[in-house]
Order: C-alpha cells, then structure tokens, then sequence
C-alpha cells in the first residue's frame, strides 16, 4: 500500500490562464480554471512529482456573486456572499459542481465524471470537501435527486431547537449583523427569523470575522441544555448520508471532511461504517484542531486519517518562527504514539499561510528540514498545498481575502508560477525561474522518496534524540535526528534548522543497531537528497560525524542493500589478496 502523497488545489485557481487578474475581478474578467483543463498530459505532470492523490477544494456548488441563472441555476444574494467567486465552504447545493468550472454549464456534472475517470486514467485518486457544519445562508439545490427535500424546507421555524430542524433559529429575530445587509445588488438580504451562523454563533448579531456567509446545520444536538436526540436518527443524519453515498457514485476515492469536531462524534460513528458497506475503499479525512479528540474521532468515529495540525504543523512553525526547540519534535511523535500514522502532516493549506510568506519562513528555501521531516516522520499521508512546490508567497491582494499571506479562496485569480509551469498544456521547466525548477525538483525527490524506500512508506521510526540531547557537537535546539527502518532498506535522517550548517556529532545507541539490525564498520553511503557521498563508521554507542548545511537534511542509507562500493577500499583488498597469493606462491 503506497504511503498517500496529496496534492491539494482549488481548479478555479490552478489552470486559470488569464494574466494580470485585477482585485476583486468578476468571473468575466479574471476568469476561472476548468475541469477539461485536466488533460490526461497535464495530469501526468502532477503525478510527476511524486503525488498520487489530488484533493480538489471548491467542486460542489457553493454561493457565489457570479449570476448562472440563465442556466436554471438560483442565484445568490451578494450581501451575504464572501469575494466575487465566494467561499467554496458556503454550500448551496451538494448536489452540483460549481458551474464556473463547467466550459459547458449544461453539462457540467458530465465534465467532472468525465474528469474522475481521466484522474484515475493517470494513475491518481480523487478526493474531494465534505462541508456537514453549515451551508450557505441561502440553499437551494438544482440537481437533487427526485424525493430529496432541501435543508431547511420542513423545519418548524418558531422553535429554537426541534429534532428534524435542520437549521437553528433566533427566535422573532431578523438576522442583523454589524453590517449592511442591501450594501450590494438590488435585492436586500432578509432572514427571519435569524438562524444560527455557522461558526457556532448564536445569536442574529454576527460580525465580519463570523462565517457569516453560512448558516449551522442541526445534527440533533441542543446547544440551550446540551442534551442530545440521536434516537430515532435525526433528518439531518439522513440527508448527509444520501449526500455521502450520491458523490461516492460518481466514483471519487474520498472526501476531506470540513470541520469534523462540530458535528457529533454519533453521527461519523452512525455514517461512515455505512458509506463503506457500499464503498469499502472510500478515504475520510478529518479537519480537527484539538489533541484530546484524536482518539475518539479514528476509533469511534472511523476516520482513516486526522489533520496533525496543532501537534507537529504548529511545532515546526514554532521552530521556524518563535525559536522552539526542535527536541520539541519528539514529543510530538509521542503524542501521537500508536495513531501517528493516520496523522495527515502539512506545511500549507488553504487555511494556513504559505511557507514562503513573510508570515511563516519569508523564504521557501529554508524549507528543507520542515519537508523532511513532516512528509518522513511517519507512514501516514503528507499534504503540498497547489504552488507550495515553486515558492508561492501569498502575497497578492486578491480582492477579500486581501494581502493575508494565503492564496485566497474567495476570488477569482490566476497564479503566473503555475502559469507558467503549465506553459499552455505543455507542462514543465521551460518558462520557470532557476529557483522556482530547482525548488520544484526538490519537493519532487522528496515526495518520491516516501514511496521510492520500503523504510518510510512501511517502515519503523526510531528517534535518536534521548541519546543526543547532551552529545558534544550535537545542538538539540536546531538538530534533529531518526531513523526509518524496514528490513534491509535503513535511512538515517538528520535535519538541521539553524542559518548556520554544523558537522553533527550522532550518537547511534546499542538498542538501534538490535532493532534496525544496522551494520557495524565503516561505510560509504550517498545521501538521497543530494547525492554527495558520505563515510561513516558505525557502532553500538560510537559518534559519527555528518555534515549538514544550514536548514538542510540529509537522509543516509545504511543497509546492506544501499551500501555502494568503496571503489578505493576495494582496489587495496585487490592488492592485498593479490600480495598473499603471491607469497603463497612463492613458499
């Protein structure tokens, strides 16, 4: 089973061909990526570098100012609609695609199966965004299927809480946040009474910061007393489950569940087992912020994989922003001790700011010893966020998402390094800088890597930092080391964070040699991230010298079947044996 290498992108950004997008540029003039522009030729590209999964965010119909309702499709009121392209997190119909992906809207469900089987074709697995918390304020759907009701036709609107709601109500409230409800269009946004906004807000007085542009979905739970009413299974319960099931149909691997931790933990428990009965080999990935709830959302929950955000992702921006110690690393794998290999680990996402961003490194080459050690730490899946891979910065002012260090997710815009790389279809170096090809080829021999060596796809971990925290010539605030180990194929990995590069003083302990069945004596091995050839004398509690440059790694096999001949060494055991059977010729 191959070690998951995703590739998430937003198809509205990725393939956009247009130059010289203006801030806050409607669809006609900014333009918007296209599900055909994932030719068989373009998708290879992306499998090319080291990837074998492709998280696409933003395909199911959301809110958006852009009018389609010469389509047949409702539109939306632009008051309450976040950027011109608005948020692929507002929902307004599961059961669509955004037609701005469409080249041909009327067949636009046609152009995304089309699209599955293309990515399949190239040998990559497709998952897409599960959004279960909220909606757009105003959903409608175009495309259920016959006998489903939308959310929110039946509910008893004079009850704060019921059941079978499938929405939370202010009651007698008109929704009134602190801003101008007819500032856009000439249709003034009214809801009443007010329903709950989805950031668990509760009240009809929300505010710009707040989700104001989606409302809470109701999963049974009542937020006045706490109290639960999960038995009979609530409404909500089974209109997501047909939603699970209608986009397993369409053939995708998986989903990337928004925001799992505000739906109760009952309703994963209740859904997920089912929507395997019928698709055993969908994927579920959780988006989840809270240690403690790791647990209980893989093994009563069912996830197959959990955002590591604030456990590794937070401590490794802590070691590159805030001088954190990198020993911190190890109680991170501690953490999550028995589970780390169904932790999904990131340097960027759409929720987070972009590495390179004056927020994060302000350089994407510093990235070296964080990529290392988040995509090898474990056999669970690692995530490259679409640009990560030619240094995108976040530092355009797209429209609302403003200058904020992220690519925006409410606009529509075109990235020119990706542009660039897609080159018309003709995809590859051509058109990119020095930097942005040498970046690109790094993060390249990296994710291959994870799937090239049997040790970090299937492999063991073992951390060499107890041994080395008071080793001479070994800084655990900027060093970092481990192995990975699988049989014969054994990498010794030494990162080091500081701006400065260091000859590294690794203390190997008596245990590691019994478990990763090391050899003893002296090797020349050659480092699989650069190619430059190491000597090492290996032995039970014995120091060796690597050098490692400043925010660089290098990653050592040391096994047998890695061992590359020591050419000098074997002419001397040539002359040798050479010399012997001539003495013994002459006695």
């Amino acid at each position: 089973m191959e070690k998951l290498i995703i590739y998430q992108l937003f198809p509205r950004i990725f393939s956009n061909p247009t130059e010289n997008c203006v801030p806050w540029g409607p669809l006609q003039r900014n333009g918007s990526g296209k599900f055909n522009d994932f030719t068989p030729s373009l998708l290879a590209g992306i499998r090319d570098l080291g990837v074998n999964c492709v998280w696409m965010t933003g395909v199911i119909e959301h809110a958006t100012k852009t009018d389609f309702s010469k389509y047949g499709i409702h539109p939306d009121n632009p008051n309450v609609v976040k950027g011109e392209a608005g948020s692929p997190y507002a929902i307004k119909d599961y059961y669509d695609v955004d037609p701005a992906l469409a080249v041909n809207v009327n067949k636009r469900m046609d152009e995304f199966e089309a699209l599955v089987k293309r990515v399949h074709l190239a040998g990559l697995k497709l998952i897409i965004d599960f959004v279960p918390n909220h909606t757009a304020r105003e959903y409608h759907s175009d495309m259920a299927p016959a006998g489903i009701e939308d959310f929110g036709k039946n509910d008893n609107i004079h009850m704060n809480f019921e059941r079978d709601n499938n929405y939370y109500y202010i009651s007698n409230q008109q929704f009134y946040p602190d801003f101008d409800l007819a500032a856009e269009g000439d249709r003034p946004y009214v809801e009443f009474p007010a329903k709950a906004t989805g950031n668990d807000c509760f009240t009809a007085f929300c505010g710009k910061n707040d989700w104001y542009e989606t409302v809470k979905l109701n999963y049974g739970h009542d937020y006045n007393d706490h109290s639960d009413h999960f038995d009979p299974v609530p409404d909500t319960w089974m209109k997501m489950l047909h939603i699970l099931r209608y986009w397993c149909s369409k053939g995708i691997d998986g989903f990337r569940c928004d925001m799992v931790f505000m739906v109760p933990l009952p309703f994963w428990h209740w859904a997920i087992p089912q929507v395997k009965e019928t698709y055993p080999n969908i994927i579920f990935i959780g988006e989840i912020y809270d240690v403690a709830q790791y647990r209980p959302f893989l093994n009563y929950g069912c996830f197959d994989y959990l955002y590591d955000k604030v456990n590794l992702y937070d401590t490794l921006v802590g070691i590159e922003t805030k001088g954190w110690s990198a020993a911190q690393l190890t109680g991170c794998w501690q953490t999550v001790d028995g589970i780390g290999d169904r932790m999904l680990n990131f340097l960027e996402n759409h929720d987070e700011v972009r590495f390179a961003s004056k927020a994060y490194a302000n350089d994407s080459m510093r990235v070296v010893p964080s990529l290392v050690v988040s995509a090898m730490i474990s056999k669970g899946p690692f995530l490259i966020y679409y640009g990560q891979e030619l240094g995108e910065k976040g530092d355009e002012n797209e429209g609302f998402a403003g200058d904020n260090d992220r690519t925006t997710i409410f606009d529509y815009w075109s990235l020119s390094s990706l542009r660039r790389w897609i080159n018309g279809g003709n995809w590859g170096e051509t058109l990119l800088t020095p930097h942005e090809r040498f970046l690109r080829n790094l993060y390249k021999k990296v994710l291959t890597l994870c799937n090239e060596r049997k040790a970090i796809k299937e492999g063991e971990f073992f951390d060499l930092m107890y041994v080395n925290l008071r080793q001479p010539g070994f800084n655990p605030h900027s060093h970092f080391a481990f192995f990975r180990y699988k049989d014969d194929d054994i990498l010794l990995i030494v990162v080091n964070f500081s701006h400065e590069s260091a000859t590294i003083q690794v203390n190997i302990p008596s245990i590691a040699f019994q478990m990763a069945k090391l050899p003893i004596g002296t090797i020349t091995t050659t480092d699989l991230l650069w190619d430059k050839p190491y000597k090492l004398s290996l032995a039970p509690d014995h120091v060796s010298s690597i050098f490692v440059g400043a925010a660089d790694a290098v990653i050592l096999p040391l096994g047998k079947s890695n061992k590359k001949p020591n050419f000098a060494q074997v002419l001397e055991e040539k002359k040798t044996a050479s010399s012997s059977n001539s003495k013994r010729q002459k006695s």
